[in-house]
């Protein structure tokens, strides 16, 4: 008998680039939550690249130190790997922002803020 290792889910693509994150910051448009801060830019038809949506983290030193911090991104990056690919609408980019309340918030409501930011931001479907 063989052991299967079960497939993980096909990570979602990321911005990676300052300017990609500056274009999100420019729309303007934000959903603050005490968990996360989520920006949204609507894409262009021109720069729909059949990726669907994309996603970008950051997290400030504000929050903490480099340990802290990079919890903070590890479980925005599973909540966001969660919920973005089942109830996102394609053609957006997101950024979504660590807070320093992000470290004690419960997973569950990380779940609940990330999907109530979408609806808010009417990227949810």
């Amino acid at each position: 008998m063989t052991d299967r290792v079960t497939p993980m889910l096909a990570s979602i693509a990321r911005l990676k680039k300052r300017s990609e994150f500056l274009r999100v910051a420019a729309t303007r448009k934000k959903w603050v939550a005490v968990g996360l801060i989520l920006q949204v830019r609507r894409r262009p038809e021109t720069e729909i690249d059949g990726s669907g949506s994309r996603v970008g983290f950051t997290v400030s030193r504000k929050v903490g130190n480099a340990v802290r911090r990079n919890r903070v991104r590890r479980r925005l990056r599973a909540v966001a790997e969660q919920v973005i690919p089942e109830h996102a609408s394609g053609g957006y980019d997101f950024v979504i922002i660590g807070r320093a309340g992000t470290v004690r918030r419960t997973y569950p409501a990380l779940l609940n803020d990330l999907e109530t930011a979408l609806k808010k931001m009417g990227a949810y479907h």
